[in-house]
């Protein structure tokens, strides 16, 4: 079982089906066809279902056949957030209703004017909530810190059907010269969001039980946010039903370069996600590590 490689799977052609359908026939057609796309995955995409089997059955606690079902209904709901994501990039954000839970914490955060970081995970939609966060009227810019490794043809072509969006991205270079992207940014009152919960063969980690069984996480978002005496606040987007988004948005209490405290915390408030919400857990390899050697 391999670890996590930073790309998705998909082709351009795909994109562009679904592309056609949601621009022709709504959000709900591109739903329809999903359902043979998630088959597929499901039928033949033999190691991502070993790793979110052992996400529901061992870590969930689900029986053999339950897990199976939820196998497919994780596919099928990765797909909506991704139609969805188009969707909205490509202007049909009045298809969608949006809920805030905790924005004043943001506010707050924005009126210090320290700047600030956000700390999200691959659950739900994050992606998203630059389309909704300027409705009320949050004068923001948020700086994503990523990879640089998604196939760029599929990033091309998504490009040139959307909106460009207003995020910019720093990305992570082993120069290190985006420590002062990031000290840049919030100097300039700006909020830097990074995703706690994948890391890379090979760079420090940090390691911490999650659903009771340990797993590895990328320091570096704890070591920074621990260190930058600036507000941290976890935030992710939530797929419900009937084409409604909800946002959460809680405060971090952070002591200064304690960054297994901040990391203890983050799971803390993922592991409540993840139980309200357990088909949005999208991290499709070995998570915990333990399927290498069976």
């Amino acid at each position: 079982m391999s670890k996590w490689d930073g790309k998705s799977k998909g082709t351009v052609l795909g994109y562009k089906i679904f592309v056609f359908l949601i621009q022709k026939a709504g959000v709900k057609a591109a739903y329809v066809l999903l359902y043979f796309v998630a088959s597929y995955y499901f039928l033949f995409l033999k190691k991502s279902n070993k790793a979110i089997s052992y996400y529901f059955k061992e870590r969930l606690g689900y029986s053999w056949f339950k897990s199976k079902k939820m196998v497919f209904r994780s596919y099928y709901t990765f797909g909506q957030t991704i139609i969805d994501k188009i969707s909205i990039s490509a202007g049909m954000r009045n298809k969608f209703t949006y809920e805030f839970d905790g924005i004043e914490t943001l506010k707050n955060l924005l009126a210090e004017k320290k700047g600030g970081v956000l700390i999200s995970a691959h659950i739900g939609n994050f992606e998203i909530a630059e389309h909704f966060l300027g409705d009320i009227d949050i004068d923001f810019q948020i700086n994503l810190v990523t990879t640089d490794l998604e196939h760029s043809a599929i990033k091309n072509y998504l490009e040139s059907v959307t909106q460009k969006p207003t995020v910019k991205f720093i990305i992570i270079r082993e120069d290190l010269s985006h420590i002062f992207e990031i000290n840049a940014a919030l100097s300039k009152n700006e909020l830097v969001c990074f995703t706690g919960d994948r890391y890379f063969e090979g760079t420090k980690s940090l390691s911490e039980k999650i659903l009771g069984e340990e797993a590895n996480f990328p320091a570096g978002p704890f070591l920074i946010a621990s260190r930058l005496k600036v507000p941290v606040v976890f935030v992710y987007v939530m797929k419900e039903p009937n084409l409604h988004y909800h946002l959460y948005a809680r405060e971090a209490t952070v002591k200064h370069r304690d960054e297994k405290g901040l990391l203890k915390a983050y799971i803390e408030s993922v592991e409540s996600m993840v139980k309200k919400y357990p088909l949005q857990w999208f991290n499709y390899f070995d998570f915990w590590n333990q399927l290498h050697s069976k």
